[in-house]
């Protein structure tokens, strides 16, 4: 007979697969939003939305527009993916000397 003996009665009851247990307890955040005139839904973490809430005060533009606006959307297999990496580059941009003389940061900047 197999090990199942081992378990008890109720050990095995209700018990979930470890992928649906880990969805349970997503933390991604659900928010609806509109690609030129198609209104879709997007799941990221809190972390991303504050990052794209962001991106988009410090370039002007509403959430719609920005995501709208997002270069090579079509090369990732998502929307989700292609902001992640749009998300990525733009602070990788932003993390280098030149990106951080335009934005106005690090020792290399001129007193007024």
């Amino acid at each position: 007979m197999a090990n199942d003996e081992s378990l008890g009665p109720n050990d095995n009851a209700g018990a979930q697969s470890p992928a649906r247990a880990c969805v349970d307890r997503s933390t991604l955040i659900n928010r609806n939003v509109t690609v030129a005139v198609h209104r879709t839904s997007i799941r990221l973490e809190p972390t991303m939305w504050e990052a794209l809430n962001r991106v988009c005060a410090r370039e002007r533009k509403t959430m719609n527009q920005l995501v709208t606006a997002i270069p090579g959307r079509h090369d990732q297999s998502t929307l989700t993916a292609a902001i992640q990496v749009y998300l990525l580059s733009y602070y990788q941009g932003a993390a280098t000397d030149e990106g951080h003389r335009r934005a106005g940061h690090g020792p290399n900047q001129i007193a007024n």
